[in-house]
Parts: C-alpha cells; sequence; structure tokens
C-alpha cells in the first residue's frame, strides 16, 4: 500500500551499525551443496540493525498504515514486543522498508544475501558466528520457544540473532546454483526466480542453519512463524562502527 505523510509519524530511526566494505570467504566447501563453492566476495560498506524487527516495531508500522497484520499475530506464543516479529511475508517486509523509508529519509531495505553473510560472520571465517562448536546454548532448534532478539551475545561486528530466532528474508531471488557463476564484487542474486533468499537459523528448525553459509528460500508470499526479517541501508557519514561511534570506512 501507499503510505502519506501521516502514515509515517511513528517510524523511528533504528540504531544501525556500519559493516566496512571489503572481502570475505563466502560460501562454504563442506556444507550443504547450495552452499558451494566457498569464494571471495567484494561487498561495499553498509549499515545494518543489529537486531530483527521486533513485534514493538512491527505494531508501529500496522497501527501507522493500516497494513493488514500477519498470522498469529497478537497470539501469546509471539506476544513478546521484544520478539522479532514472526509471519510476515517478503512482501511484507518490503512494505515496512519503505514505510520506514519515508518516515525516517534513509533509503532501508532487505540485506542482499552477501551483505548477511559477510555480517553474520562478524569479521570471522568461522562456520557459526560464536565459532566452529556449538555451544549448549546455541542448540535451539525444533521445540524451542522463540527469545527476545538480544537473548545471546553480540558477534564480532555487535550484531544479535544472526543464526539463532528467525530465519531473516533477503532482497535476492535464489538459484541453488547461484554462486557456480556469481559475480565477486556485490552479488544481488538472479534476475528472476520463484522462491526469496532467507539467511539465518530458526528457533524451529534444524541446527545445520545456525551455520554462517547455510542458505534456504521461501516464496515471497508465505507467511511462515520462523520467518522475520532486518532492515539496512547505505551508511551516512555519522554511524556506528562495530560499536564506536565515527565515519563510515
Amino acid at each position: 500500500m501507499t503510505t502519506s505523510r501521516d502514515d509515517t509519524m511513528n517510524a523511528d530511526a533504528p540504531q544501525t551499525l556500519v559493516i566496512p566494505a571489503g572481502d570475505f570467504v563466502m560460501g562454504s566447501d563442506d556444507g550443504a551443496a547450495n552452499e558451494s563453492r566457498a569464494h571471495l566476495v567484494w561487498v561495499d560498506a553498509f549499515a545494518i540493525s543489529p537486531y530483527a524487527v521486533t513485534t514493538a516495531e512491527y505494531a508501529l508500522f500496522l497501527h501507522a498504515t493500516g497494513h493488514a497484520a500477519p498470522p498469529f499475530w497478537g497470539s501469546e506464543e509471539f506476544a513478546d514486543p521484544r520478539q522479532p516479529v514472526v509471519a510476515a511475508s517478503w512482501h511484507d517486509a518490503m512494505a515496512y522498508c519503505s514505510w520506514l523509508s519515508e518516515g525516517v529519509g534513509h533509503q532501508y531495505r532487505l540485506p542482499t544475501e552477501a551483505e548477511r553473510e559477510k555480517a553474520a560472520r562478524g569479521g570471522e571465517v568461522a562456520k557459526s558466528p560464536w565459532g566452529d562448536e556449538l555451544p549448549p546454548e546455541h542448540r535451539g532448534g525444533r521445540d524451542t520457544p522463540l527469545e527476545p532478539v538480544d537473548a545471546y551475545d553480540a558477534n564480532g561486528y555487535g550484531l544479535y540473532g544472526m543464526a539463532s530466532g528467525v530465519h531473516e528474508w533477503c532482497a535476492d531471488w535464489y538459484a541453488g546454483n547461484y554462486y557456480a557463476a556469481s559475480p565477486s564484487r556485490n552479488p544481488v542474486g538472479p534476475p528472476s526466480g520463484e522462491r526469496k533468499v532467507a539467511r539465518g537459523g530458526s528457533w524451529r528448525h534444524h541446527v545445520r542453519f545456525t551455520r554462517c553459509s547455510a542458505r534456504s528460500a521461501l516464496a515471497p508470499e508465505k507467511q511462515f512463524t520462523d520467518f522475520g526479517f532486518r532492515v539496512v541501508h547505505s551508511p551516512t557519514c555519522q554511524h556506528r562502527v562495530h560499536g564506536l561511534t565515527g565515519e563510515a570506512r
């Protein structure tokens, strides 16, 4: 739906952290077939929210715009305002980004798949944001409750929930063999497809999705209780860089 000036009056700029431009190793040679091949990718600097969009933040969007609430909205299981919003489709996430952009002034969007993986790695090359081993407090997966967005420690970039909570929508269309011919600078996925990429582990899925390189995908109209999103935008002069205030670099 189209938002008006009045629709955006409750939009507040979320905190963001700048991820500096540079190369990182994307993908994996010892994961699922769609994670192969491990390859060096350059990503320009971008600013990303340290948290997935919360139920409280999404409630402001719904109130301001009259956008249809997702399934399970208001249910006791997902009522904690600190939890990531769930069951928002890719289209819902894009509508939220448009509303936020009009209200705040920055051009907010969903991260590309490459941006999301670089952010999840936190400047490291380990399999998961916390290292190569899976500690007990991060086992998550099936039959675990959905927790607040800051339930676990941040990664090396100061980002929370990059491998737990909800699968997070990305901007890209999905192709299982995309890495076979993907560009080495700022890849944005194939030009079309049937499913959109999602990244990160979730409260009800297999722990293998906690790997930084793990890829999942879903049709953009689907609304599942283990899918959510976080926002990014191009860096401006003054933002928090790895937890320190300074110029984007």
